[in-house]
């Protein structure tokens, strides 16, 4: 599914402009860049509550959709700047990593049903 149309239905706010038509095909949620760099996957969307500028190079490393900042929290400017640099797209939302991550799952989930 696109990360576009992923944004739309959990209505994610975008932090940054980037690749739209980038297919997500899966979730991965941490909080411990050591973990996402060991087991994130490439073409996953990355939940967390980290907001500084490493998630962004954790990201591009792994080759992730994009990266979902859960909880409402302020990202630096350094981290948006760096993402535009990078290319990796960044979503913001109010919502706590258990409930996104539920949802993501089933959209994700539904999608390789009908797929």
């Amino acid at each position: 599914m696109k990360i576009a149309e992923i944004a739309d239905k959990l209505g994610l706010e975008v932090v940054n402009e980037g690749q739209w038509e980038r297919e997500a095909k899966c979730c991965y949620a941490s909080d411990m860049l050591s973990d996402v760099l060991a087991n994130g996957g490439e073409g996953c969307l990355w939940i967390t509550r980290q907001s500084h500028p490493n998630i962004v190079a954790v990201a591009a490393i792994r080759g992730m959709a994009g990266i979902i900042i859960t909880g409402g929290k302020q990202i630096s400017p350094d981290t948006i700047e760096k993402a535009g640099q990078e290319q990796v797209m960044i979503f913001s939302t109010p919502k706590q990593t258990c409930e996104l991550a539920g949802m993501l799952y089933m959209l994700l989930s539904n999608e390789v049903e009908r797929g």
